[in-house]
């Protein structure tokens, strides 16, 4: 089950202490801008042309929402019933006109448990996201309430709907006379990973194939091919990129974010051939000792063929 690293501090239905954020190791570097300036509307941050993101304190989460003539289109949907009304309520603050369409990233629950209350909005993923959440919806279900008290109450009301709309490997969807384009580019995060590009304002929505300010979470990620991936994903950048947590970034996070996938890679390798033993392998992990096992460990699992 996913397990966040992030906080779960102010939000509609929780408000438990911040918990710690798991960090590179180092200070911060400073570095020059290189995404235009953006205009808050709202709690809304537009990023290009009626391209908008707002980011939710309840694990740093970013959610996107492309408004066209008459029509919205929504990615992602938050993690319970309660979630969703007040991403809802947020979107009338935003713009008048009506969520046709939605898109989930991926089958993870902090990503769609909030898909039945956008209902009778179309809802767009991959192939697998459907098949995945009607698998293992009811264990998420059970999982977060066990380990989300915050959440166990809302969640008892849940209904789980998977995407009705699947595509592999890609598809093209129109919102109010705007084009919007999805792609599964490969597997990385999960096995049904699925970006968002708004050709007409250059904005790339990457999902958790991409987390910005902590470790992304590897827990059902495929660390080998999660490299390919994100490098496809790179040649589609013209603009900023969205990440699924954390801040807006560009093209140059997007590479720092491939070399780290590319040195867990590495490593599990030169740990897999014995050229590392297990503590040299931590230390040259990206990532600081106690976050790098997660990672390490599941590219150890698909290099011995236990995720295929």
């Amino acid at each position: 089950m996913p397990r966040r690293r992030r906080s779960l501090a102010t939000s509609a239905e929780a408000t438990s202490p911040v918990r710690g954020i798991a960090r590179r190791r180092g200070p911060p570097e400073v570095r020059p801008r290189t995404i235009p300036r953006m205009r808050d509307e709202a709690g809304w941050l537009e990023v290009g042309d009626r391209v908008y993101t707002r980011r939710y304190r309840f694990y740093d989460q970013q959610i996107g929402v492309v408004v066209g003539d008459g029509e919205a289109l929504v990615i992602d949907t938050r993690s319970s019933p309660g979630q969703a009304r007040e991403l809802i309520a947020d979107i009338g603050r935003l713009t008048p006109f009506p969520v046709r369409q939605v898109v989930d990233t991926h089958w993870h629950y902090d990503h769609l448990f909030g898909n039945h209350d956008f209902r009778p909005a179309t809802i767009w993923g991959h192939e697998r996201c459907r098949s995945r959440l009607l698998e293992n919806g009811e264990r998420q279900r059970a999982w977060v309430a066990e380990t989300e008290p915050a959440l166990a109450a809302a969640l008892e009301s849940l209904v789980i709907d998977p995407p009705d709309r699947t595509f592999d490997p890609a598809t093209t969807v129109e919102v109010g006379g705007r084009r919007v384009e999805l792609a599964y580019l490969g597997r990385g995060h999960t096995d049904a990973d699925v970006i968002v590009v708004v050709p007409d304002a250059a904005i790339l929505f990457a999902g958790d194939l991409l987390e910005n300010d902590a470790v992304p979470y590897f827990g059902d990620a495929y660390p080998l091919e999660w490299p390919a991936t994100v490098g496809r994903l790179l040649d589609l950048v013209s603009g900023p990129v969205v990440p699924g947590h954390g801040s807006i970034g560009d093209r140059a996070f997007v590479e720092r974010q491939l070399a780290d996938f590319d040195a867990v890679a590495a490593v599990a390798r030169r740990l897999h051939t014995g050229e590392l033993d297990r503590a040299a392998a931590l230390a040259a992990m990206p990532y600081d000792p106690s976050s790098s096992i997660e990672p390490l460990d599941r590219a150890l699992a698909q290099l011995r063929g236990e995720l295929d």
